[in-house]
């Protein structure tokens, strides 16, 4: 159902958000949105003796983390980014933005970006991103290509207390009738104004596709998000290297100690690292943390290798 064929748009071309990088636009069979497409980003680059390493973003995200991809190059890798359905570069004017009814659909998403890269890969998630690529690690149609995975604060668990959790559950059911019914304060914007430099953050990114008070929070997504979470519970037994990392109370997202619970589970070669200090996307923390994160990261990397 989720797996449909895609085709690539033309060629490479010059991404009109990141100046210096590439992108090339996968359209997908239509779905009950509509048109689909995904954006495959990369970052020009000479030789690349580590190999790919492909990442993909969180929920109300997009890729834009310059600094990261230009830290992959300097250590000898090839980078990609995926924008997936409905997020960012990939969000078309009919859709409902970063929705899915199921997880399993961005496996298509995938697989599309690996036949293209046709390498084997580092795969990297971040958040909702984390859950996706740890989920087709384990099920996916080119999961071979997959050679290490690094998780960035994966969204394993909602941090949310037992009564929220009770009316979350209550809204998944909701969601599977009327999947578009949301909710409008699902998101809080503090973690977003930590962020972006017109309040105060170190970062600039666009606020149409990453916007400070979010997208709707569908309920349909909920049990999606839900169904998916419950299969990490579930036990994975990934063959490849996997590499969870979290931050602590400073995450305003996530609850570290689900992360950190879950990571353990994702099979023989998991490995869980802290970075107390950290924002949720770790790698947009302060300079320190993030420096600790990237060294931490790439010796993990190389040994894993």
């Amino acid at each position: 159902m989720y797996s449909g064929r895609f085709r690539a748009m033309a060629d490479w071309t010059k991404d009109r958000l990141l100046a210096g990088y590439e992108a090339r636009t996968l359209l997908f069979p239509y779905d009950y949105d509509g048109a689909v497409v995904s954006t495959l980003v990369r970052l020009p680059a000479g030789d690349a003796p580590r190999g790919a390493v492909l990442y993909v973003h969180g929920f109300v995200d997009y890729f834009f983390q310059r600094h990261m991809a230009e830290r992959f190059a300097a250590e000898g890798y090839a980078f990609y980014a995926l924008d997936l359905r409905k997020h960012g570069r990939s969000l078309l004017p009919h859709q409902h933005p970063n929705f899915c009814k199921n997880v399993a659909e961005y496996h298509a998403d995938l697989t599309a970006a690996l036949e293209v890269i046709g390498t084997p890969v580092l795969l990297a998630g971040h958040s909702t991103g984390g859950l996706a690529c740890a989920l087709y690690t384990a099920l996916g149609e080119r999961r071979g290509q997959v050679r290490a995975l690094w998780l960035n604060s994966p969204f394993f668990d909602w941090n949310l207390p037992a009564a929220k959790r009770m009316q979350l559950g209550v809204a998944a059911l909701v969601g599977r009738v009327f999947p578009f019914l949301s909710n409008p304060g699902g998101l809080h914007p503090e973690y977003g104004r930590s962020l972006h430099r017109d309040f105060g953050g170190e970062w600039d990114y666009d606020l149409r596709l990453k916007p400070i008070e979010g997208f709707p929070v569908y309920f349909g997504w909920m049990g999606a998000v839900l169904a998916a979470q419950a299969r990490i519970h579930a036990g994975l037994q990934l063959a490849c290297p996997v590499l969870t990392m979290h931050s602590d109370e400073s995450d305003l997202v996530l609850d570290w100690r689900h992360v950190a619970k879950w990571g353990r589970t994702l099979g023989p070669k998991a490995t869980v690292l802290s970075f107390p200090g950290g924002f949720h996307d770790l790698v947009l923390s302060r300079r320190e943390v993030r420096e600790a994160v990237f060294n931490a990261l790439f010796a993990w990397a190389a040994s894993a290798s």
